[in-house]
Formats: structure tokens, sequence, C-alpha cells
């Protein structure tokens, strides 16, 4: 039902400045900016899915439902999309499971050079996914893949490793990431030190990490989004290019999961920190 990572969406004010920060974070450059619907926005294409700005311009109702997450929630992670290769088939067995949403529609982004892009999206019931908004996305119309972005620099990013959610019910995310929304779960654990239950999803190359405080009881509270982490294939280069770009960046250090070694950029870029990691052989 669900074949990958479509995009995940982000919300900001001011998209040249929030393009910039993000181009020179990634090390790479938008493969498509303009908008339509009364927002504006730019696509960093990589392998294993996108990263779509959005701000609101001018009049329209996208812009308004923009306008509205951002007044409520600042800027930040807006939506998560998953790509299906049937959507109406999607569409209507996530109902049967519990999980409703729209009618599949359209949706249309005009480049600043007149050029169209057309796809077809879903957007799930945000009192049936935990509170977060999850689309589900059909391949282009086309049929053609879009571009990559290019690098710009020494040390890209070549491909998002993981999207954070955090939730204060884990079973609660394991019914709609599993059962629901039929995502892999390869890994569920707990660890009493870093006082936090973790939930890890595979969606083909990319992974859904839930995470639950061990610390506070488990409650109906809204899931939120907690950040991004960005895969690299050279992390000495990308943190030689992030410190002299100025971006607030602690050491490397060896991460979490054994081969890893992993920075982050705490702050400069629109949402929150990033995690930069680059994977490694199991020792």
């Amino acid at each position: 039902m669900i074949s990958g990572l479509d995009h995940i969406a982000l919300a900001v004010n001011d998209l040249d400045g929030a393009v910039d920060a993000y181009g020179r974070m990634l090390g790479l450059a938008p493969n498509w900016i303009g908008g339509d619907g009364g927002a504006r926005h730019a696509w960093f294409q990589l392998p294993n899915m996108a990263l779509d700005i959005i701000a609101p311009h001018g009049e329209g109702a996208f812009g308004d439902t923009i306008r509205a997450h951002l007044a409520a929630h600042g800027e930040g992670l807006w939506a998560l999309a998953f790509t299906t290769p049937d959507i109406e088939a999607a569409q209507a067995l996530l109902a049967r499971r519990g999980l409703p949403g729209t009618k599949p529609h359209p949706v249309r982004s005009t480049h600043d050079d007149g050029r169209k892009r057309y796809w077809t999206t879903v957007s799930l019931d945000r009192a049936a996914t935990g509170g977060l908004n999850i689309l589900l996305t059909a391949p282009p119309r086309d049929g053609a893949p879009w571009p990559l972005s290019e690098a710009t620099s020494p040390g890209p990013v070549t491909r998002l490793d993981h999207v954070v959610v955090h939730t204060a019910n884990p079973d609660r995310a394991l019914a709609i990431y599993g059962a629901k929304l039929g995502l892999d779960l390869r890994l569920d654990r707990s660890n009493e030190n870093w006082g936090v239950r973790q939930l890890f999803f595979h969606c083909a190359d990319t992974v859904v990490e839930v995470g639950a405080s061990l610390k506070r009881p488990v409650s109906d509270d809204p899931d939120g989004f907690g950040g991004l982490a960005w895969r690299v294939a050279d992390i000495e280069a990308a943190h030689a290019r992030l410190s002299s770009a100025g971006f607030d960046i602690n050491g490397l250090k060896t991460g979490r999961k054994p081969g890893t070694k992993v920075f982050t950029v705490r702050s400069g870029v629109p949402g929150g920190p990033a995690l930069i990691i680059q994977q490694g052989e199991r020792p």
C-alpha cells in the first residue's frame, strides 16, 4: 500500500530565508520554486524523499491553511506524506482500518518560469492519526520521477535518514503506523537511562522513529513532530562546511547506533535542530 516516504512539508514565514538556510545546510540547490493557491514553495529532491518548504503568498485556500498553522504552532514540520502506487485503493483501505481521509484530489504547482507540476493527494483525518498531518501522495502524474537537487558544496546531504515523531501514547502509534499504515516495525526498545521508548518503522529506505517518554504517563495528548536526521557520506567534510558557514553545531561524536558518527545543527534553520549522521559498518 505504502511504497515510501514521498516528502516532508515544512511551514515557514519567510520562504527566501528558509530556502537559503536549508540550501546551505543541505549543501543542495532546490530544483523547484513556485506555487499556487495562496502559497509558494521550494522543493529539495533527494533520492529517497523530498523536503517541501512552504510559505503563505497572496490569497488562496492553501495559503490560509498554512497561515493558520503558523499562527497556532509557529514554523516547523507541517506534514508527512507517504507515496502509494494506487491512491484510491489506499484511501479506501485506510478508511476501513479506521484512518479516514479526503477523497483523492489533484494538486498543481506552477514554477516561477511557468512550468507546471501535477500530483494527487489525500489528507488523513488528524483525529485518527494522533493529531499529525499525514498525507498520501500518488506518483507524479506524467510518470517521470522529478530530478534530484544538485550539490552546491562539499559534504552535501545525500538522503533523509529518519524523521522523529514524539508520542504520548506508544500503543496508539503502533496501531497507526504499524497496523493501519502498514509500515514495517523493526525495533521496539525501552532504555531507562535515556528515559525513552523508541519504535522504529521502516518505510522503504527511510525510518519513522517514534519516541515516548518513560517518565510521563500514557495519555491521549496529540503527537508532535520531533525533527529530522540527514545522512551524509563524508561527515568530516559536512562538519567543516557547516562550521565555516556559521551554523551553531556541536562536535563530532559516536552515535547511539553502532558504526555511526553524528553531530547536531542546533540552530540556523527553521523547524528546530537537525541531526547529521554518517552510517558505517557495524563493528
